[in-house]
């Protein structure tokens, strides 16, 4: 049965609504998987307002929603998710509880409490279900789907995804920033043989060098870990916003020149593993 990513949002940071962005595209995180009858939601960005207005048009009416953080950039569309907002829609909403975080239902709700936002989220009338579990558990979605976890290098925390679905499995791992010289081993786990890794690639090396803790990572990282791990695909993703199309087609072309199974995320892409 079909298992596929589509980028709804790629980009890190801040949207950027720019006419000199629109090749890769401005919206912040969020990505749908589709595993068999599974809809499976990798954070809610500002790309995830777009998703809401396709699932409308659709009859999917049931989805998990996987975060991997509460930075604003990952959780910025959840107020304008149309569907959360209509009856007939159910939402199972998980993510990973760090030392002194607020719970998920706290975090999404107080974004949309005034003076941040003027309709709260008890207007929302999906059914919504809010888990939070321990970063680098393993997660039984509906079905039986498997889901597991683990524990990122990020300021406040962060949570990267795999999931398994009939032989194959996708790796999401973001935001993430790495030790150089010494290879995450949650990363490597995770990732381990993975047809797909959407990867955390925000600066270039000689930014990296500049950025030591903002927590994230470079395009040379993702393919040292995945070929340490023996992934098949990289994904760029979580783009800085100062890297305009024609940067980021720069960036894409020097690190397949480095490794061929490498690409630079695009919102709107869909990629199917097979």
């Amino acid at each position: 049965m079909a298992f596929s990513a589509t980028f709804w949002g790629v980009r890190g940071t801040i949207p950027c609504p720019s006419s000199t962005h629109m090749r890769f595209g401005g919206n912040t995180s969020c990505v749908e998987v589709t595993a068999g009858d599974h809809t499976i939601i990798l954070d809610c960005g500002t790309g995830f307002r777009a998703l809401g207005k396709d699932l409308i048009s659709r009859t999917t009416r049931r989805a998990t929603i996987l975060l991997s953080h509460f930075h604003l950039d990952h959780i910025a569309g959840f107020p304008f998710f149309q569907p959360a907002y209509k009856p007939d829609f159910s939402f199972r909403i998980m993510a990973g509880r760090f030392n002194a975080c607020p719970d998920i239902r706290s975090v999404l709700a107080t974004q949309m409490d005034p003076p941040l936002f003027p309709v709260p989220m008890r207007t929302m009338r999906a059914d919504l279900t809010f888990e939070d579990f321990r970063p680098g558990d393993t997660l039984t979605l509906d079905g039986g789907l498997t889901v597991r976890t683990a524990v990122l290098n990020h300021p406040d925390g962060a949570c990267g995804y795999r999931i398994d679905h009939e032989g194959h499995s996708l790796a999401y791992v973001t935001d993430t920033e790495h030790v150089p010289d010494a290879p995450d081993r949650n990363i490597l786990e995770l990732i381990d043989g993975a047809d797909l890794v959407i990867y955390d690639a925000t600066y270039t090396e000689k930014e990296f060098a500049c950025k030591a803790g903002w927590g994230h990572s470079t395009w040379v990282e993702g393919i040292k870990l995945c070929q340490s791990a023996g992934a098949r695909r990289l994904a760029l993703f979580h783009h800085e916003p100062d890297h305009d199309d024609t940067g980021m087609e720069e960036i894409e072309a020097e690190a397949q020149s480095v490794w061929s199974s490498v690409f630079a995320a695009r919102e709107g892409e869909t990629v199917t593993l097979e």
